[in-house]
């Protein structure tokens, strides 16, 4: 979506890099903040329920697209866990770092592959983030799967935690969209 709005405005190359820059700087920084925010005010808990890491990636990959998007997915998780490392208490724990990474990256890649469609029909937000949700959740339940004889995750475990987030994710399938149409009002409010 914002690249739409880049390229209607006639923006040069590097500007379309600054700002898609400045905005996945700024995802980034609220997916880092905002896990904080919830951990501190729910406990631990709070985090595998309302999965608080989600919804900026999830609203990265719908702003900007799915090579930006997928940048934020991967980087979103291990900007986290390098910062809270040094504070001596990593978030997410380098046990689940890998499959956040994974996940995150399909939520904002399958999220981001409707940022056109978007940018020309707000609504279409909603099946982004709901196709985004269901394709990342699977597929980390299929990695747990797969590398359950190797890795302290094991399928039941995740499933687990699917169960537990599942308030969560209705909530952001609601919230994310909603934002996503309400800054694409403010954005594109010129095109005709």
């Amino acid at each position: 979506m914002i690249e739409q709005v880049l390229t209607r405005h006639n923006a040069a190359l590097r500007v379309k890099i600054t700002v898609k820059t400045l905005i996945s700087v700024g995802i980034i920084a609220l997916a880092v903040i905002l896990p904080q925010i919830v951990h501190l005010a729910l406990g631990a808990p709070g985090g595998v329920e309302w999965l608080p890491m989600y919804l900026p990636v999830l609203l990265g990959g719908c702003l900007l697209g799915w090579k930006w998007g997928l940048g934020v997915g991967i980087l979103s998780p291990v900007i986290s866990f390098a910062i809270t490392s040094l504070a001596g208490n990593p978030m997410p724990a380098l046990a689940r770092l890998p499959y956040m990474i994974v996940e995150l990256a399909v939520f904002a890649a399958v999220s981001g592959i409707f940022s056109q469609r978007i940018a020309k029909n707000g609504w279409m937000a909603f099946p982004a983030v709901l196709l985004a949700q269901v394709s990342g959740r699977l597929v980390f339940l299929m990695i747990a799967a797969v590398f359950e004889s190797v890795s302290p995750l094991s399928a039941a475990t995740v499933w687990s935690q699917i169960q537990t987030g599942l308030l969560g994710m209705v909530l952001q399938a609601v919230v994310v969209p909603f934002l996503v149409m309400g800054l694409r009002l403010l954005l594109i409010k010129d095109k005709e």
